[in-house]
């Protein structure tokens, strides 16, 4: 959550962290669920539907595969997802533990094991849309039933919320190719380009620097006329998204230093952007109210640098109530 809380000050300087605890469990207007590639993220609940039926089908056949390989037939996991939403509905916010108790009461001897795995209990229900994540009780993570906390979803088509979600994408993260939305989402890069091509009208192809892409055409004249700020400096939380829109990485950083932030099992570094490009990469070290910003810069770092991170770090400081102070050190590769 922290890195979620820390990827919208990034973008809105503005955000508290209470206004966006308030957005997820007094208002409602974010919801915490399961999106892209199977990971959480924090989505606009407006947009839940559109996720859900979008990514539900890639979701579901993932899962499937999961489920055969320990010997999980489509009828008890049905009845697991059934009990899960039920106890949601009936009695409110109850932890992933709680939800597994009950879970294995109703499954056979040869699921019972399976249900040990990571809440295996309520990830069907999590892709089905059936339930969400609530508000966290002490340390533990909480689920809700998903239209008792966010009212009646509208119905929406596979190819709509799909064709939706490209839409999204391209105004996001444009000039992008099938092959970026495949590896963002999650599906086939044989369904993005089927996608890509059911908005033609809405898409034209463009070059940059000899790399095919497409974008929104209505966002073709504004692009165009922009200028890059060059002076623009950002301090990125990990796994941000601008970090995971495009399959390949050496627009964002050298590949000397790609290690630095693409790590090992999935870990992706928080990262120093300047005027679009990953400079270094950074770490909070906390010590009571006092946390140090360990800034492991790849280069020389210019005054004009240095003073700009550490504007980031006083606005850091406001939003999470504790002192900043950048500390800086230069890597090599």
């Amino acid at each position: 959550m922290s890195a979620a809380e820390m990827a919208i000050w990034a973008r809105q300087h503005a955000a508290t962290r209470g206004g966006i605890q308030r957005a997820l469990w007094d208002t409602r207007d974010l919801v915490k669920t399961s999106a892209m590639r199977l990971t959480l993220h924090v989505i606009p609940a407006r947009d839940f539907a559109v996720y859900i039926e979008a990514l539900k089908p890639m979701a579901a056949a993932t899962l499937q595969r999961w489920h055969a390989r320990v010997g999980a037939d489509p009828k008890t996991i049905q009845t697991l997802v059934d009990t899960v939403v039920g106890a949601l509905r009936d009695e409110g916010p109850q932890t992933q533990q709680e939800l597994i108790a009950r879970a294995r009461k109703r499954a056979g001897p040869g699921v019972r094991a399976w249900l040990d795995h990571a809440w295996s209990a309520v990830r069907p229900a999590v892709i089905e849309g059936a339930i969400v994540y609530g508000p966290p009780r002490g340390a533990e993570a909480t689920f809700v039933h998903a239209e008792t906390w966010l009212g009646r979803q509208p119905r929406v088509r596979v190819d709509d919320a799909r064709a939706e979600l490209m839409r999204r994408f391209l105004a996001a993260f444009g000039p992008a190719s099938p092959h970026d939305f495949a590896k963002w989402s999650g599906l086939k890069t044989t369904d993005a380009k089927s996608i890509l091509a059911a908005i033609d009208d809405d898409v034209v192809e463009v070059r940059v620097e000899d790399a095919r892409g497409w974008m929104l055409r209505r966002d073709l004249d504004t692009i165009a006329a922009c200028r890059l700020d060059r002076d623009a400096v950002r301090l990125l939380p990990a796994f941000d998204s601008f970090l995971l829109a495009h399959a390949t990485k050496a627009h964002l950083v050298d590949a000397r230093f790609y290690k630095r932030v693409y790590r090992p099992q999935g870990w992706i570094s928080p990262v120093v952007l300047q005027a679009g490009r990953i400079v270094g990469v950074w770490f909070q070290k906390a010590a009571g109210r006092q946390v140090t910003l360990d800034v492991q810069l790849f280069a020389r770092a210019s005054a004009h640098l240095r003073e700009s991170i550490a504007a980031e770090a006083d606005a850091l400081s406001a939003f999470i109530e504790a002192r900043c102070t950048p500390r800086f050190t230069r890597v090599s590769s």
